[in-house]
């Protein structure tokens, strides 16, 4: 793992300046440009200036990478290659991923407006984490040979499904793509990646770093391009027996349609969040708390799906609590992405940035503004970070995700109304509890109706641990062995015992 005083003795800037930017598809080995020949220009948030133009994938290139993709699955060039093999080449792509490090860790920045060290420190690092372990546990899958009354033999194996389809977001462009490729790819299938249109340049670059580390061609193809044109094309092409998405509900819930309207292939969704951060009373560090609280709702600009949005704090510690957490607060201003002393970047564009002000002005009538709720004058997409207290239960701003630096408080009296607040979402992917009381963290964490539980810290989680949620957040989880099973279908192949 890269040290953060590292990330301080590089000039970024001057390494901006000269850093080659991937323009086109990568599909079937090859860097391909749009078959329409269309291109979308690519914009640096931070300055408000186009990086490059990229070749803008429709139907027809999504048609020739998953092609592309079935070929590599069917002459068995990668599901043919025994586990231990696949693995060890996905711990060479994890090794290739740390060793071009800088390189992928500025284009995260340039694309969407990620500060510098968490691009270097936590995002390319996080990414070659799951390759590693998804490479290191692979051949360590068993099958199974459940008994069988008539002493014939019945053999159960995980097999890969096919064709893989992944629709990634902008907030974390090079991690959740990792999340989705590196088990879809241990298990033996081909991918067909589409990155979000905001932020396809670090993916691109990914796919060609696959080709060193001995993944076949075929095998990793990416495609950028919109979401109503090539991610709706990856949705609804027959050839793609899996589809695997992390975004908006909304978009989410387009891809089950498109299921339905094509061939019923598996839609595994991890969408929004509104999780709840409960502080009680009897937690012996407010400080410690109010500082993680920040951390969980201002970090990466509060664009998170599992972002601690809504902060639900104990009425007897209420006042001195929020005097925390405000003044924690105002450190998270943000800066230059490039400049390593940076806390937090911009927002990733323009129009997102107008949506979350929209959001903020609309909490501020719903209820009262403690800190920001404005955009930073300038160049860029900036805005500062946001605390909203004296809201109704039903406001936007306490139900709806607003995928921001805004923090959303209420106030409950006692264990039983603070569950009830918290369980009170559409939403189940994530919570925070504090309390220095083990029966109440027990008790609370089986409470709450979310997928992780975070007691005494923040939106906890390992490549090792299953990532998903409930309700409208989705289901199928991504990391852990688990995430095999979206990936994998069990097949059963029986042998009877011949009769004398």
């Amino acid at each position: 793992m890269p040290e953060p005083s590292d990330v301080t003795s590089i000039n970024w800037h001057e390494r901006a300046s000269t850093i080659k930017l991937p323009t086109t598809s990568f599909i079937d080995g090859r860097s391909t440009p749009a078959l329409s020949r269309e291109s979308f220009d690519v914009v640096n948030p931070a300055t408000d200036q186009v990086l490059t133009a990229v070749s803008a994938g429709g139907a027809d290139d999504i048609d020739a990478a998953v092609k592309a993709a079935r070929r590599a699955f069917d002459d068995g060039r990668w599901n043919g290659l025994s586990p231990t093999e696949r693995g060890e080449r996905l711990i060479r792509f994890a090794d290739l991923l740390l060793e071009n490090i800088e390189e992928l860790a500025l284009l995260v920045t340039l694309e969407m407006g990620k500060v510098i060290r968490d691009s270097y420190t936590v995002e390319v690092p996080g990414a070659a984490a799951v390759f590693r372990y998804y490479g290191e546990v692979i051949d360590k899958i068993p099958g199974e040979l459940p008994p069988t009354a008539d002493g014939s033999v019945a053999m159960v194996r995980r097999i890969p499904v096919g064709v893989v389809g992944a629709v990634v977001p902008w907030n974390f462009p090079l991690d959740i793509a990792a999340w989705k490729v590196a088990p879809a790819l241990a298990a033996g299938n081909s991918v067909v990646l589409k990155p979000a249109e905001e932020s396809p340049l670090s993916a691109l670059r990914m796919a060609e770093i696959a080709t060193e580390a001995g993944i076949p061609d075929g095998v990793f193809n990416v495609v950028p391009g919109l979401g109503t044109t090539a991610g709706r094309a990856l949705g609804v092409h027959p050839g793609v027996q899996c589809l695997a998405f992390t975004g908006s509900t909304e978009v989410g819930k387009k891809f089950l349609a498109y299921s339905a309207e094509s061939n019923m292939k598996q839609v595994w969704l991890e969408c929004g969040g509104k999780s709840p951060n409960i502080v009680f009373a009897d937690y012996d560090d407010l400080d410690r708390a109010a500082e993680m609280t920040c951390f969980g709702i201002f970090g990466n600009q509060g664009e998170v799906c599992s972002a601690n949005s809504r902060l639900l704090v104990q009425r007897t510690i209420a006042e001195e609590f929020l005097t925390k957490v405000v003044e924690q607060a105002a450190t998270y201003r943000p800066g230059d992405p490039l400049d390593p002393d940076s806390i937090t970047g911009a927002m990733v564009s323009e129009k997102h940035l107008d949506r979350v002000l929209a959001a903020c002005s609309q909490a501020g009538s719903d209820g009262r503004t403690l800190l920001g709720g404005k955009r930073i004058e300038g160049p860029g997409y900036f805005m500062e970070p946001t605390v909203v207290v004296d809201l109704p239960l039903d406001a936007a701003a306490m139900t709806d995700e607003i995928f921001g630096p805004v923090l959303s408080v209420a106030v409950f009296d006692d264990e039983a109304e603070a569950v009830a607040i918290a369980n009170d979402t559409a939403y189940g992917l994530a919570g925070s509890v504090w309390t220095s009381s083990l029966d109440r963290a027990l008790r609370v964490s089986d409470a709450l109706h979310a997928g992780t539980v975070s007691v005494n810290t923040v939106d906890a989680l390992s490549p090792g641990t299953p990532f998903g949620g409930f309700g409208e957040s989705g289901f199928g989880s991504d990391l852990s062995v688990h995430a095999l099973d979206k990936f994998t279908g069990l097949k059963t192949t029986w042998i009877a015992r011949h009769a004398r």
